[in-house]
């Protein structure tokens, strides 16, 4: 008589559960580790918002349970001594059209290089010096540019500071915009150039959309790091051109740190690149990972 407990079936049965037990562990490990890693990352941000709803006798105090308040918001946001509406004004007009400029810029550089036969020289050349350009630090230009932009009246204006932040940002678009126009396919430009299509009508009609996943994903990201600039504005702008960054460091005074007032403040300076990484999460993943397969 066989014995079933040996047979060829039962023991590949057992084998089979053994393996998806594994695998389970591996998954659940995999997914311990990376709630630990997200926790860590996300434990600055939910400090910050908790402080922003205490007193500040209850954040001195170090107090895990309080009673929520919002009278830091209220402070921030009314009170007339405060510049924070203002901060916040400035820093969107300055990051869209610092953006807009970013995006135009790099999409008809990226264009002209990949696709309007420069020389190999050319191109190498400008995406080294676009390198070696994002890598100096801000604050070592911010000097040169406000002694320029006095020289020519616009010293404490949004013209100039939308101009430093297009400086700034426009390496980083120029390489990612690369990435996503030389991986337009050839064959659609040159049917477009055989059924008579100038420059411009190639650009508008097949290379854009196809591009709009990565024009997403590089806007939104040159419009956070706009955002966030702090140095070079810190240089360039006096309280009426002021950005968040800087509206935020103004709670921090030689004799006291406002420290309720503050989160308060950083609280509201996340909301708009949340509610853009939240609308347009699908198009920054689908055009980070286009370019990276591709």
């Amino acid at each position: 008589m066989t014995d079933v407990t040996n047979s060829p079936l039962t023991v590949a049965g057992s084998r089979r559960r053994r393996f998806n037990a594994s695998e389970r562990q591996v998954a659940l490990m995999r997914h311990l580790v990376l709630m630990s890693f997200a926790l860590i990352v996300l434990f600055p941000f939910f400090w910050i918002i908790s402080a922003a709803f205490k007193t500040q006798i209850d954040l001195l105090m170090g107090k895990i349970f309080f009673t929520p308040r919002i009278d830091g918001f209220l402070d921030v946001i009314f009170d007339k001594t405060s510049d924070f509406a203002r901060n916040f004004g400035n820093s969107m007009v300055i990051g869209l059209i610092s953006t807009f400029l970013v995006l135009i810029v790099a999409t008809l550089a990226a264009f002209s290089l990949y696709r309007l036969q420069w020389p190999g020289w050319v191109l190498h050349s400008l995406l080294g010096w676009s390198v070696i350009f994002h890598m100096v630090p801000p604050i070592t230009l911010a000097g040169a540019w406000f002694t320029m932009f006095r020289s020519v009246g616009l010293d404490n204006s949004y013209t100039g500071i939308i101009l430093a932040h297009t400086t700034l940002h426009l390496p980083m678009a120029l390489w990612m915009m690369g990435v996503f126009v030389r991986d337009v396919p050839k064959e659609l430009v040159e049917a477009a150039q055989i059924d008579g299509a100038k420059v411009p009508q190639i650009l508008w009609h097949v290379v854009l959309p196809i591009v709009r996943p990565g024009l997403a994903a590089t806007g939104i990201l040159t419009f956070i790091f706009s955002w966030n600039e702090f140095p070079v504005v810190l240089v360039l702008s006096q309280r009426q051109t002021a950005t968040v960054p800087l509206g935020i460091g103004k709670y921090a005074q030689e004799n006291t740190i406002a420290f309720t007032e503050m989160a308060a403040a950083s609280t509201l300076s996340i909301l708009p690149a949340f509610l853009l990484l939240l609308f347009a999460q699908r198009f920054i993943v689908r055009g980070l990972t286009s370019g990276a397969v591709k």
